[in-house]
């Protein structure tokens, strides 16, 4: 019984995807525009800072690791904050002030004109993430948005805005990690000193 839920689940899951995969061509343009945003950024000096909540702050982690590390090309590391990573800072932030200051107070302690900010909500609607992007702005940090749904609350507070067009958490979740894996495969070579 429950093998064929999983069988059907999956199947279910794979046509929902790809359906998403057959209409996200137009991404390509703001994409484009993320990655050039992205290489000026780090070749120029300035940092990327990244923030999210949930499967989302996996993806702002997971997105920092591939700039600070490495994605494929063997190069030097760039520098990439993943804000939901401190612990410590994280808990003393919600302690200490409204929690959905969390990462508007990390933006404001770390971020600096020439920075970019990456920032992941699949519902668009996270109060702390539309507050890091309302103070990105004011100090003059670039930002790039993955957003889910219609854009939610955050729409039209980032430079480039890269939303997927579902109702599905998990679905957005996986279009994210695609977007954000092209995105680092595009400025790879550019970091590695390659173009």
């Amino acid at each position: 019984m429950i093998a064929s839920k999983a069988q059907n689940a999956l199947r279910s899951n794979i046509e929902a995807l790809q359906h998403l995969l057959d209409h996200i061509g137009p991404m390509a343009e703001p994409l484009g525009r993320a990655a050039q945003i992205m290489a000026q950024t780090l070749t120029g000096g300035g940092k990327l800072l990244c923030c999210g909540n949930g499967g989302s702050a996996a993806d702002s982690a997971h997105f920092s690791a591939e700039i600070a590390g490495r994605y494929v090309l063997e190069r030097a590391g760039f520098p990439a904050i993943d804000l939901t990573a401190d612990h410590s800072l994280v808990t003393a932030l919600i302690n200490d002030y409204p929690p959905e200051q969390v990462f508007a107070r990390q933006v404001q302690a770390l971020g600096a004109s020439g920075d970019v900010l990456a920032v992941f909500t699949t519902s668009g609607n996270s109060t702390n993430v539309r507050m890091a992007l309302e103070v990105a702005g004011a100090k003059n940090i670039k930002t790039i948005a993955f957003l889910g749904r219609d854009g939610g609350k955050c729409k039209g507070l980032a430079d480039v805005e890269l939303i997927v067009p579902s109702q599905t958490t998990a679905r957005i979740q996986e279009i994210h990690q695609l977007l954000f894996h092209t995105l680092c495969e595009a400025v790879d070579p550019v970091l590695a000193g390659r173009e």
